[in-house]
Order: C-alpha cells, then structure tokens, then sequence
C-alpha cells in the first residue's frame, strides 16, 4: 500500500471566545493530517489559524505549502530529521514544516510500539506541570477564572494583557493573590517606546512577562530587559535555533516559551530546549489552542528533562465544547501525563471528526 495523506480542515467550537490583543476565537479552525500506510496511521495538526495575526503563515499558506511542496518529501516516510534535511531550501513556512515533520513522529513511535514521550532525546520525567492561560476579559471575570484555576491546583497561571489595561488587571490579580506563580502575556502589543509603562509591571512580582514587543525586535527586547527586573520570556520571537542562538548573544532573554509547530517540529524543539538550558534559560512549552491531537505533542515534549517551567498542557476540555477524540486529555493536581499508548496515543473519534469537518481531501504521496 503506497502511503496515503489525508487532510480534515476543521471547525471545532469553543467552549467561549478566547481573546488575545490581536483577535477573538470562537472556535479551533485548522488542519488535521491523517497518514496511513498498510500497518500505521498516524495523525498531527497544523497550528496555524484562519489569519495572519500570531504569524504570517496561517490556514491557507499551510495547506498550499504542504500540497504543492512538501508532501511528496514523506513519500518514504523518512525520519524527522531526515524530512527536514530534505526541505531546508524552503524558506520559512516552519508550522506547515511541523505539521508533517510531528506526524513522521507520530509514525515512529507507533513503528517502534512505544509512546512517542519514550522516543525523544533527553529523557522524561513522566509528566508535565500545567498552567493555564486566561483571554482577555472584563477584570471581574477575569479574576473568577484566576480563582477557578487556583482552586484546580494549576501550577502558573498566565493572563493576557494589552496596552492600557495591564495595571487593572494585574494589580487586581496581585491584591487578591499575592503569591501564586503569575505571568503575563503582551503578545506583541508594546513598542520600545512604551518602557516607562512596562517597568510598572516590575512591582507585580511576575515570574515573566511574555512576548512584550515585535517578534523581530531582539535588540528592543535586549534593552527592555536591563530595563525593567521582571524576567523577559519570548515567544513569538523564537522561530529556529539560530534565532535563539542570536537572542542569547544579545542577552534578550530570561525565559523561552517553545512551541513545536511555531519552530518546525520536535527534532527542532529539542534542539532549541538543549541550548537554551546550556545557557541558563528557563524553558516551558507553549500552545496555540490545539485539540488533542496537536496538544499530545506538546505533552510528550513537555514531560522532558529538558523543560523546567510549567506550560499550556491542560486540558482540551477547558477550550473546547467536545473533543475529537475519545480519550482527552485530563489533569490532577496541576500535572498531565502523556498518553502510554502507541505515538501520541490519541483515539480519534471519527464520527465527530466528520461532524465538524468543513472541508477534507486525499493527498497520494
């Protein structure tokens, strides 16, 4: 049986709009990717979204990348590494890249019959510390959902912030919670003109302030820090290892926020986490809402020795109305465990899947 790639462009609902400083999702739009072959099949998950706003690449430049350049480079199902060796003279374009490279992960670990969490280089611990990541909201609701998360034993909570409501809503937080592990995500909404309003953030005792200025802006981000005392985390900014190779060098970083597809994969993340651990960095891993699917990646990642801070891997049921899968994600006392099934171990539930899929179609490799 020659290989076959499927795709499942879905729209799966919200439990409520999530809100960031750029835009408002009411439900996960994007790209699920079904390998089979005559003994496995194995699935991933785009991140990209409907539009451009975390990052150039979104739903459209993915599907076409992957239709017309990179599909027919998993016709021999390589290894993960090998995959993007053989697709290192396209440019950019690293969601799309991870979106096939984490489903030859996938692959692997279910030829090998072992959890893919068991596969990857540096060894596990067997779990992950989970925190939670709170939308923008009004203030009051807002901080229910900060006292929700604390009664649920999440271990960090992050919350949204935009340019003009960072002061009401963190220093709500902080007089009612003055110890719980906080943070703050900017998602880029600050320029380096705004430094005299950042370093009010410094009296809120975060454990970091995320993404605060341009992705592209590593010199602002390196002035910002010996600015202000609260820890400086990038995100967006950090899209390969020599990205970070050169945040390193100018010192604009205290924290980094990995996220697979953001980078191009798994092989990439643990390469980017090996040098960001060598050089003092704090690393956790991120997500940008994913189902099960995309979210059990980041899991196996995540329970690596090479993570040390609490990230996104909560639940898919504190997003999402109903899964596409019979067996989401849970969560104890702040930890999740990756699945010990085969790969990423999900079990999808087919006639959920049909049920929210807008479009799908059949890719012969």
């Amino acid at each position: 049986m020659s290989p076959l790639l499927r795709y499942y462009y879905i729209n799966l609902p919200m439990i409520e709009p999530f809100v960031y400083s750029e835009e408002i999702e009411i439900s996960r739009n994007c790209y699920i990717f079904k390998l089979e072959t005559e003994d496995v099949t194995a699935y991933s998950e785009c991140v990209t979204n409907d539009n451009p706003f975390y990052s150039y690449e979104y739903n459209g430049t993915a599907i076409n990348v992957i239709m017309n350049y990179l599909a027919k480079f998993i016709a021999d199902i390589p290894q993960p590494h090998e995959f993007l060796q053989k697709i290192d003279n396209i440019k950019g374009h690293e969601m799309a890249k991870g979106a096939l490279e984490m489903l030859l992960w996938d692959y692997k670990a279910k030829s090998e019959k072992k959890p893919l969490y068991r596969i990857l280089e540096g060894g596990t611990k067997g779990y992950a510390e989970t925190g939670i990541s709170i939308g923008l909201d009004s203030t009051d609701r807002m901080m229910r959902k900060v006292e929700n998360a604390i009664n649920s034993n999440y271990k960090r909570i992050k919350v949204k912030i935009s340019k003009g409501r960072e002061i009401d809503i963190l220093s709500s937080i902080r007089d009612r919670f003055p110890t719980i592990n906080l943070t703050a995500d900017a998602n880029s909404n600050y320029r380096i003109t705004d430094i005299e309003l950042l370093k009010k953030i410094d009296k809120f005792n975060l454990t970091y302030l995320e993404q605060p200025l341009n992705s592209d802006d590593l010199i602002d981000h390196a002035k910002l820090r010996r600015e202000i005392s609260t820890p400086i985390c990038l995100d967006e900014s950090i899209v390969s290892l020599d990205k970070l190779r050169k945040a390193i060098q100018v010192e604009a970083l205290d924290v980094l926020n990995i996220k697979p597809g953001r980078v191009g994969g798994i092989h990439n993340s643990l390469e980017i986490a090996k040098m960001a651990r060598k050089n003092g960095i704090h690393v956790w891993v991120g997500g940008m809402e994913e189902t099960s699917v995309g979210k059990n990646f980041n899991i196996a990642l995540a329970s690596s020795n090479l993570i040390d801070y609490p990230g996104d891997t909560g639940p898919t049921g504190e997003l999402f109305k109903r899964e596409i899968a019979t067996n989401p994600i849970e969560m104890k006392d702040g930890i999740v465990k990756p699945l010990n099934e085969f790969g990423i171990g999900v079990k999808m539930d087919f006639e959920y899947l049909d049920s929210v899929t807008v479009l799908s179609g059949l890719m012969r490799l």
